[in-house]
C-alpha cells in the first residue's frame, strides 16, 4: 500500500496530501517515480550493467537527460561509498556492495520516502550494521523518511519509531 503498488480495499491512504486510492495507474506511477524509492532484500540488479548504469536506469525511464543522470548517479554512489566501484558489475561486487548500489539507485530519484523491505536480510551482521548506518545517515542528514520492514530486533532498534506487527495486527508502537 505504502509503495502505491496495491490499492486499499477499505480505508484511505494519503501521501503528501493526496488520497492515493483516487489515483489511476499513470498517476500512481508518477507518485512512485517522484516521491518513493525502493530497496529490496534481493538487490534486483541487472547482471550485465555496471553500478553506474544500474543507478541511472530508473532515471532513463523518467526521461532525465543523460548528463543529469550521470551526475545524480555518481553523487548517489558516492553517498553510499561506492564511488570506486562504479564500473563493476553485480558479479564483481559483494552482497553488501550490491545492496549499496541498490540504495544508490533508490536515492538517485531524490525520494521523500525510502521503502526498504528486509534490506539486511541477505547480509552478514557486520555488513548489516554498515547498511543501517547508511540509512540512518540518509534520514538524519537528508531528511529522507525511511520505512523499513525487518524480522530482526537489532535492526529495528536503529529506528526512531518501531511498529510491531503480528498476524497483520499492530501489537506495539514505541519510540526508541
Amino acid at each position: 500500500m505504502i509503495g502505491c503498488l496495491d490499492t486499499p480495499t477499505s480505508g484511505g491512504y494519503t501521501l503528501d496530501g493526496v488520497e492515493v486510492a483516487s489515483l489511476n495507474g499513470d498517476e500512481l506511477s508518477l507518485v512512485r517515480a517522484r516521491k518513493l524509492g525502493f530497496v529490496f532484500q534481493q538487490y534486483m540488479l541487472l547482471p550485465r550493467q555496471d553500478a553506474l548504469r544500474q543507478v541511472e536506469m530508473p532515471m532513463i525511464y523518467r526521461g532525465v537527460p543523460a548528463a543529469e543522470r550521470d551526475r545524480r548517479a555518481r553523487i548517489a554512489l558516492q553517498i553510499v561509498g561506492m564511488e570506486k566501484r562504479m564500473d563493476h558489475k553485480p558479479t564483481e561486487l559483494s552482497g553488501g556492495q550490491q545492496q549499496r548500489v541498490a540504495i544508490a539507485r533508490a536515492l538517485a530519484g531524490s525520494p521523500a520516502v525510502l521503502l526498504a523491505d528486509e534490506p539486511t536480510g541477505a547480509l552478514d551482521s557486520k555488513t548489516s550494521v554498515e547498511i543501517m548506518n547508511i540509512l540512518r545517515r540518509l534520514n538524519q542528514e537528508q531528511g529522507i523518511t525511511i520505512v523499513l520492514v525487518t524480522h530482526e530486533a537489532d535492526i529495528a532498534d536503529y529506528a526512531r519509531r518501531v511498529l510491531l506487527m503480528r498476524d497483520g495486527l499492530l501489537v506495539e508502537d514505541r519510540l526508541n
